[in-house]
């Protein structure tokens, strides 16, 4: 699949704890929806999870309870989600957490969560080999985009949306245009695959 022809929903989620396994729930959500680097459309909302959170992330992304308790439950704001990603490949910054989350609140209203395809942007950048920290806000500044509000789901969204595109465009000098191509650069390490030409960069 051409990459000019995708639509990709970059998107961030902060929560109750630190594992969906041991309980942890969703406490804001931020999708940015975006073609050739052109936002078609952004979405970003706190959720009441329905548990308390745990002080230590409170701690990291300033989320209180306070906060949350007139705020939509999860369920409330599916149809739109899965409306809003609808043949969208998803975006995140150690995507495995994020996707942890969605899937556990997928599965706690009846639903599984649709196979669609992911680019996470801290294996693109480990492979990469360009960066002292693959911490998000550390390659955020180190390519000079801003880490205002960093820990917070839209801001982090944003920050993940601009690396991300700073990925495609550095691609693009090594002949990649396809999203398997894509995905095959945040598998292996890019020297690994530098040496090949475009047309067989798989």
């Amino acid at each position: 699949m051409e990459l000019n022809s995708l639509k990709f929903a970059c998107l961030d989620t902060e929560t109750t704890g630190l594992y969906a396994t041991q309980g942890g729930k969703i406490c804001e959500l931020a999708i940015s929806v975006s073609q050739n680097g052109k936002v078609l459309e952004e979405f970003s909302t706190l959720l009441n999870p329905q548990i308390p959170m745990l002080p230590e992330v409170v701690a990291i992304h300033g989320i209180t309870n306070e906060m949350v308790q007139d705020a939509p439950i999860f369920a409330d704001i599916l149809p739109r989600l899965v409306s809003l990603l609808d043949g969208c490949v998803l975006v995140a910054h150690n995507a495995d957490f994020d996707l942890s989350f969605l899937k556990a609140e997928f599965e706690a209203c009846g639903m599984n969560f649709p196979p669609y395809p992911v680019i996470d942007t801290l294996k693109l950048a480990r492979k990469s080999g360009r960066f002292e920290s693959n911490r998000l806000g550390n390659i955020a500044q180190a390519l000079g985009i801003s880490c205002q509000g960093w820990h917070r789901a839209m801001a982090d969204t944003k920050m993940a949306e601009q690396i991300f595109y700073y990925f495609l465009n550095t691609l693009e000098e090594y002949g990649v245009h396809t999203l398997e191509q894509l995905t095959a650069f945040q598998q292996k390490r890019w020297k690994d695959l530098t040496c090949v030409t475009k047309e067989n960069v798989l």
